[in-house]
């Protein structure tokens, strides 16, 4: 083999020649630039000849080269016909090279005697034991995937048979096997199916042929694509006419045509039924990521689809008893598809899906926060919705027919009461939330209930020493942390008591679950775990980086808790709440003063991390004093100026209002000057917060009270500058049209119904985070 070679220099950037030489060992042509006439630059060394400069620059480039750095530049400009993936085939497999890399592939395993593994001549043995037979299995797919090139490995690299490998790379080739099939034949055929056009599929020339062959580029059969369009009749008329290993057929990406009805959503169980009627074998079939039809449904979330196969698949192909992984796959897919009706069922059906070496249910529960009342925001009112849902292992669905699912036969309150839970849209979802609460809660009982019982003092030694050990890991240490992080108290509870030396793990932070509560702030895992005698000690535990707990409470917390705050002030607030909380813990004064291994105080750290979000809160506090103090302003105008110039006038000779013995009059007076008050005051209030200092401290009490003050005054100003208004009209109309003052009060009052739905819900959080019970004084569900 001939090959140019053409070596260029980076510090040569000007004119030059270029000249062939042949290397008479190799028979090689290399194509080489002249720089010098006294020097040629071949093979990474230099040739030369001349003054001492160009001695020492020979010298340096080879004698005091050391050996591995020698070797690695030789390896670097060797010719590509010596690298190992050329001595098998002279170019790797491309879109456009299959035939070329096929012929020399297979006359490579031929000279190797592995060629009858590849076409299935030499089938594998019934005994695994067969080391011969096993050994050439891994030498000819360990040949197909050297060759087949970067690009093409990510797709094979699943395969353990040789064959299945081969027959892979020969579907995405648009091949198939050992054979050449025409797909442009089976265009119109292809077209009819899908269009759902049955009349013009059962026509085309061969279709009897055609029923059980590959008819795509994609390798799929009529089924494939009458599945994945939906249509049903079709579907049923040809899985009569088809055989039961036709039915096996699978598409470049190992999908049956059971497996596409089970991923696409908008498939219904219609589609399946006659697959499974006719050949159940299928619902064991697996696709190229290993999932079975029921997982592959549960993975997309498809519910009817999920309850059907689950009734039919067999116990065996579930069962984690028989070496099987489906059943941890599938409890993982139900648990992220919400679907927790379904996992229950299956958990207390096949309790060692849960055991220590299969945590992942655990960790799929607790990456789903809104499963718990705990990690989603909470609904108020709702314990009477809340008491009324049954106990979920009651109230399992008929698993074939959901929809019909079990009724409650009583009282007829309880009717009632159903049909209002179910009917109604907003207590409707209300009432589904807290079913997914109640169900997820009990599959979280049931999964730690199946959890054995273990009281390995090494495992325990080892959650502080191997974090990434096997044991540690399937021990739920992820699960706690994850569960920490999202702030599930409920999955928190039920794995310390299961095992109640984990709460003591720690995470990749070296927090232990009362640290990370502190970093992640959330609220109820810290309730649950301040209060007890272990914690008393927590101020001497650090992590990693040397930052104690109150180094964690003065650090910025993370986005998706502040996020749930309102404003920025409210947030620095927080901040600041959470570090006298956790400062209130330390009991030895010098721990508030330890610095951490960037030479921090915890107040430091605080005043450093926090000095973004205190520049935000002061814009958003001076902006919304602002705001408000032009509405106080201009109501304190009009209402110091309606006492002047009261409705009715006066009399001239006394100056006495003409209504002054007018019960409206009254009111109107009365209205006026708590109005002119009020606004004055939020006036006032407003005033102060923008002429403050805006110190970290100031908004913790401080400022918030002032807004709080001027938000209410300013509220109560508008409600009595309304009823002045409406006061005035019944003075001025009550003699002739007394009706329409009504309605135009009834229009004045629009304006503090907007106010109070746009300040109001500020206002209240406001008040309760300033003066409520706070966050931290919540009761919690007892550990122990």
């Amino acid at each position: 083999m001939r090959r140019e070679i053409r070596w260029r220099y980076e510090e040569e950037r000007r004119g030059g020649r270029w000249f062939k030489r042949e290397d008479e060992e190799s028979g090689i042509d290399f194509t080489c630039r002249w720089r010098d006439p006294r020097e040629i630059v071949l093979f990474g060394t230099k040739e030369m000849a001349g003054d001492q400069k160009t001695k020492r620059r020979e010298k340096m480039a080879g004698d005091q080269r050391p050996e591995g750095r020698r070797e690695r530049r030789k390896e670097k400009f060797a010719p590509k016909a010596r690298r190992n993936t050329e001595a098998i085939v002279d170019k790797v497999l491309k879109r456009n090279n299959y035939d070329d890399w096929k012929y020399q592939i297979e006359r490579y395993l031929q000279e190797h005697g592995l060629w009858d593994i590849v076409n299935g001549t030499e089938s594998q043995p019934a005994d695994s034991r067969d080391k011969t037979w096993k050994q050439k299995n891994e030498e000819a797919l360990k040949a197909i995937r050297d060759s087949c090139g970067p690009q093409k490995l990510s797709s094979i690299k699943k395969e353990k048979l040789a064959k299945d490998a081969w027959d892979h790379l020969a579907s995405l080739s648009h091949h198939k096997g050992t054979t050449d099939v025409d797909y442009m034949r089976y265009l119109s055929l292809c077209n009819a199916v899908a269009k759902g056009d049955w009349e013009k599929t059962q026509s085309f020339p061969g279709f009897q042929d055609a029923v059980n062959a590959r008819v795509s580029i994609m390798n799929r059969t009529m089924l494939h694509i009458a599945t994945s369009n939906g249509h049903v009749h079709i579907v049923e008329k040809l899985v009569e006419l088809m055989s039961e290993e036709a039915l096996e057929v699978k598409d470049i990406y190992g999908s049956t045509a059971l497996s596409l009805a089970a991923a696409n959503g908008s498939t219904k169980i219609n589609i399946a039924k006659p697959m499974v009627r006719k050949y159940k074998k299928l619902l064991c079939i697996k696709n190229s990521f290993e999932y079975i039809p029921v997982v592959m449904a549960a993975a997309n979330g498809n519910k009817e689809m999920v309850y059907y196969l689950y009734s039919k698949t067999p116990d065996e192909e579930l069962n984690p008893d028989t070496g099987n992984n489906s059943g941890a796959l599938l409890l993982t897919s139900l648990i992220t598809a919400d679907m927790f009706d379904v996992a229950l069922d299956l958990v207390e059906r096949y309790p060692n899906l849960c055991d220590l070496h299969e945590v992942s249910a655990l960790l799929a529960l607790a990456k789903k926060p809104s499963a718990f009342q705990s990690g989603c925001i909470k609904v108020r009112s709702t314990h009477s919705i809340e008491g009324n849902i049954e106990n979920p292992k009651d109230e399992v669905p008929d698993i074939e027919n959901p929809c019909e699912g079990s009724r409650r036969r009583g009282h007829a309150i309880f009717k009632v009461s159903d049909f209002v839970c179910t009917a109604v849209p907003g207590i409707n979802n209300i009432y589904q939330l807290k079913l997914k609460h109640n169900q997820a809660l009990e599959l979280l009982k049931s999964i730690c209930r199946s959890l054995p019982v273990s009281n390995d003092s090494e495992v325990i030694d080892n959650l502080n020493q191997k974090q990434n050990d096997p044991t540690v890991i399937d021990m739920g240490i992820n699960a706690i942390v994850e569960a920490t992080k999202h702030g599930i108290v409920e999955l928190i509870v039920h794995i310390i008591r299961s095992y109640p030396f984990m709460i003591d793990a720690l995470s990749e932070k070296k927090q232990n679950i009362f640290l990370s509560a502190i970093s992640y702030r959330q609220e109820g895992i810290f309730n649950l775990l301040k209060g007890m005698h272990a914690r008393k000690n927590e101020s001497d535990i650090t992590d990693e980086p040397r930052d104690n707990m109150l180094h964690l409470a003065g650090m910025l917390a993370p986005s998706s808790r502040l996020s749930n705050i309102s404003g920025a002030a409210m947030q620095m607030q927080r901040e600041l709440q959470w570090f006298k909380e956790v400062e209130k813990l330390v009991l030895y004064p010098m721990d508030k003063e330890q610095k951490n291994q960037a030479g921090k105080t915890p107040r430091e750290l605080l005043t450093e991390e926090h000095k973004e979000l205190v520049k935000a809160a002061e814009k958003w506090m001076k902006g919304t004093a602002s705001s408000c103090m032009v509405v106080a302003t201009l109501i304190a105008t009009v209402m110091f100026a309606a006492a002047f110039t009261v409705p009715g006038g006066n009399h001239g000779e006394t100056g006495i209002a003409i209504f002054l013995d007018d019960n409206s009059f009254l009111v109107f007076i009365i209205a006026d000057a708590l109005s002119l008050f009020s606004s004055s005051t939020s006036v006032l209030m407003f005033l102060g917060i923008l002429t403050s200092r805006y110190t970290e401290d100031d908004f913790l009490t401080t400022l918030p009270r002032r807004m709080i003050i001027g938000l209410a005054t300013l509220f109560f100003s508008l409600t009595t500058m309304t009823i002045a208004f409406a006061a005035t009209l019944f003075i001025i109309l009550h003699e002739r049209i007394t009706w329409v003052a009504i309605p135009v009060s009834l229009l004045a009052s629009i304006p503090i119904s907007l106010f109070a739905l746009l300040q109001f819900p500020l206002l209240f959080e406001m008040i309760t985070s300033t003066y409520g019970s706070g966050i931290f004084n919540e009761k919690t569900e007892p550990l122990y």
